[in-house]
Formats: structure tokens, C-alpha cells, sequence
């Protein structure tokens, strides 16, 4: 009976020992701060947002006569998924303000973030639409009009208005559900939300463009001095956003978003 106390107490002691050394051992996990917190965070906005608009353009610049949305809808899409696979674990991957507005009010994100987002991502689209313009060829540009989002003229501006909220709401869906709700939430949102933006494009390109992006509306507009029906795309995406949180926090969120039956 000693010798098995004994023993007992001599193995205790080596834990102990062992578990004391991986604690001096182990580095301490270090806190975020303001950098990782604030600035990183809007300058991958600004970052991604840029790389994003310009190969947006560069696409439509470089389809020959605007034949078919394929080239534009896959280069956006899997642009927009590697883009979100390597980035979004920095700043969320919106690129896009009306995302940014959609997961402010489903409480995914600090709301002290959303004008410093939004400024970011209005000027990494025109620096992206800046940089397409230096990167193509002048004939292509001015025959594609830089890239700007613009209303077929086969058709109307209120179905127009209606794909641009109709796709946004589609597209925003996928990104809360994906990213922001903790029963739905999966790996696989980056790739979910580039299928849906691809989708969005082939179904609406050609009625709205399929924008669904205000800083891909303004920073072509701007560099290739276009607004006609400007307001469109700032009016579809904005209401689009709106109605998805509006459905996501009454109905489809979970018990940490939902704002009633909690």
C-alpha cells in the first residue's frame, strides 16, 4: 500500500511538472489590436474592392461586342470567391457597400465600421475602374463606355430597378446566411456567393448589367463620365439589402440575430 501511494504521488508530481513546462513553454495569445481591429480591416476593403472593379471592367472591356455575359459572370465570380477565401477572414469580404449595410444591421459586424467600409470600398471602385482603363486598350474602353452599368434600351428602367433588387436581395441572402447565421453558416460561402453573383449576372445582364454593387456602378461612372440612370443602381442594391435583413432578422436568423421569438 506505501509503494502504491509512493508511486501515486510520484506521477502526480511528474504532470504536474510536465503541464507547468508547456505552460512556460506555450507563447501567450496575444489580443488584437487597433491595427488588426480598424485599419487592417479597411485597407483589405479598399484592396480587395479595387482588384474586384478592375477585372469587373477589364471583363466587359475585353468580351468582344458584349456577345455574351459568360466571360464577365465568371471572371467576376471567381475572382470574387479567391477573394473572399484569402481575405475575408481579415475584414468579411463585402466589397461592396450594400453587403456592409445588410450585415451591419443583422449584428454581424461593429456599426463604428460601416462609413470607414463604405469609403473604402467607393474608392477601390474607382481606383479599380482607373486601373482597367490604363490596363485596355482605348477602343475598348470607348466602345464599352468604360464598363459602366447602364439600362438596356430593349427594356424598361423599372425592370431595371427590379433585377438590381431582385438579384441583391438573392445575392445578400447567401452571404448572411453563409456567413452571418450560426445554424447556416458553412466553408463553403465563398464559393456559395460567387455561384450566386455568376447566376445574377447570366439571368440580368442583360436588362440591368447586374450590378448589384453601388462602388461597381460609381467607379466606372465616374472615370467614363456616365450616369445615365445612375440612381438605379444605388436605389435596386440599397433596397434589395434592406428587405433580406429586414426577412433575416425577423424570420430566418437564429437565436443570437432574431429579433423576436427568441
Amino acid at each position: 500500500m506505501a509503494k502504491s501511494n509512493q508511486y501515486n504521488i510520484v506521477t502526480e508530481l511528474q504532470i504536474m511538472a510536465s503541464t507547468s513546462r508547456e505552460t512556460l513553454t506555450a507563447p501567450e495569445k496575444q489580443k488584437p489590436n487597433i491595427l488588426e481591429i480598424y485599419v487592417q480591416p479597411c485597407l483589405v476593403e479598399l484592396l480587395g474592392t479595387t482588384l474586384l472593379i478592375s477585372i469587373v471592367c477589364l471583363s466587359v472591356m475585353t468580351n468582344p461586342d458584349g456577345a455574351s455575359p459568360l466571360q464577365p459572370a465568371l471572371a467576376q465570380g471567381f475572382t470574387l470567391a479567391s477573394l473572399i477565401s484569402v481575405l475575408g477572414n481579415v475584414s468579411g469580404g463585402h466589397f461592396n457597400p450594400a453587403i456592409t449595410l445588410a450585415v451591419v444591421l443583422c449584428g454581424g459586424m461593429t456599426p463604428i465600421l460601416i462609413i470607414p467600409y463604405w469609403i473604402c470600398q467607393l474608392s477601390g471602385g474607382m481606383l479599380g475602374a482607373l486601373l482597367a482603363k490604363g490596363l485596355a486598350d482605348e477602343a475598348s474602353f470607348v466602345n464599352q463606355t468604360g464598363a459602366a452599368c447602364m439600362v438596356n434600351s430593349r427594356t424598361t428602367v423599372g425592370k431595371a430597378v427590379g433585377v438590381e433588387i431582385v438579384m441583391t436581395f438573392f445575392l445578400i441572402l447567401i452571404v448572411l446566411m453563409g456567413v452571418v447565421g450560426e445554424r447556416s453558416k458553412t466553408k463553403l460561402a465563398p464559393y456559395s456567393v460567387a455561384f450566386t453573383l455568376i447566376a445574377a449576372i447570366l439571368i440580368g445582364g442583360s436588362i440591368s448589367g447586374s450590378c448589384l454593387n453601388p462602388a461597381r456602378a460609381l467607379g466606372p461612372a465616374i472615370v467614363a463620365s456616365y450616369w445615365d440612370y445612375h440612381w438605379v443602381y444605388w436605389v435596386g442594391p440599397t433596397v434589395g439589402s434592406l428587405l433580406v435583413s429586414i426577412g433575416f432578422r425577423f424570420l430566418l436568423a437564429g437565436q443570437a440575430h432574431r429579433l423576436f421569438c427568441k
